[in-house]
């Protein structure tokens, strides 16, 4: 990509890059309160039958997505122009979802400024190896990643380990803030777990949280999986890294039907969000829209995406994702 087109790019984005008060506060009000209704009928439904209490906790969890989406965007600072507002409802959205919003706004903020850079894997990212780690490797980590990569393990116990056990530590090195931060996290959502099972028994509070998390982390780590593992997808080493082709290359257009769209914050659209992770994400699609160029790039769909599945190393020389079967070969 040459220079000029790089600057016409970018220049297309910046009228996106502002974040817009009145449509924050609304995102805000259209995702919390219509997830608290979800909760309280849920809750309401264990009454009838917990059938009904799953079907309500698959839309509840929908919203959870949708939070973490705001929560996203706060890390960014990008949900309102004010640093400390979105530090304010970053940490309180962070409570709801598990999250500590300086800790992971710490290690997404890497993730940006290293996806896919072949030698600079690790934080932020899911676990990848090219084909020639992966026949070098001894045969405990050849194990220890066909069972990461696993699909029931990855989106079964991944969110349980990920979320409720990696998200309660500070990395090496954490600054103070930082730290603190996290424990602030960990001890609101202790009060606020206790307050629940205190106001409705923790009997039902478990049948209520637990298939929320389990769905909405589920459906979290497969949108972050399949955002950066595409058949088309751009994988270089350092010294051929770029960070714009890895933004608009290595990251996919996720086209989703409109309500799943609206219920995961554009977040499909994720090639904008790495080429420009200022804009909000009720303006990322407005944002694709008005470049040509940023609508010819990889292109998903709920069907496609499937494919990701049987998607385990990265082949360096074919600059192409293989399965297992490919080493036969």
């Amino acid at each position: 990509m040459t220079k000029e087109r790089l600057k016409t790019l970018r220049k297309q984005m910046t009228p996106f890059e502002k974040a817009n008060r009145n449509k924050s506060i609304f995102q805000l009000i259209n995702t919390l309160v219509p997830f608290i209704v979800l909760w309280t009928s849920a809750y309401f439904s264990l009454e009838v039958h917990y059938g009904l209490t799953l079907a309500i906790s698959l839309f509840a969890a929908g919203f959870l997505i949708r939070i973490f989406i705001i929560f996203h965007d706060c890390c960014h600072y990008s949900f309102f122009k004010s640093r400390k507002a979105n530090k304010i409802i970053g940490t309180i959205t962070g409570i709801i979802t598990v999250f500590p919003f300086s800790s992971w706004a710490h290690d997404h903020s890497v993730h940006h400024a290293t996806s896919s850079n072949l030698d600079k894997r690790g934080t932020g990212d899911i676990w990848l190896l090219t084909v020639k780690e992966y026949m070098e490797a001894p045969v405990k980590t050849k194990i220890a990643y066909r069972l990461y990569r696993n699909p029931l393990i990855m989106f079964g116990l991944g969110p349980i380990y990920a979320f409720l056990i990696k998200n309660r530590f500070n990395r090496k090195g954490a600054r103070l803030p930082e730290r603190l931060n996290t424990y602030l996290t960990n001890i609101s959502i202790v009060l606020l777990y206790t307050v629940m099972c205190y106001i409705v028994g923790w009997e039902a509070f478990l049948l209520v949280q637990l298939p929320i998390f389990l769905i909405s982390g589920a459906a979290g780590i497969w949108l972050f999986y399949v955002q950066h593992t595409f058949e088309d997808s751009y994988f270089e080493p350092d010294k051929e890294w770029q960070y714009v082709s890895a933004a608009i290359e290595g990251s996919s257009f996720y086209k989703l039907p409109k309500p799943l769209q609206w219920l995961t914050g554009n977040i499909g659209f994720h090639h904008v969000h790495h080429l420009a992770p200022r804009v909000p994400n009720y303006e990322l699609e407005k944002a694709h829209t008005n470049s040509e160029q940023l609508q010819n790039v990889p292109t998903i769909s709920l069907s496609t995406s499937l494919q990701s599945l049987r998607f385990k190393l990265w082949d360096e020389e074919k600059k192409v994702f293989v399965g297992y079967r490919a080493l036969k070969g």
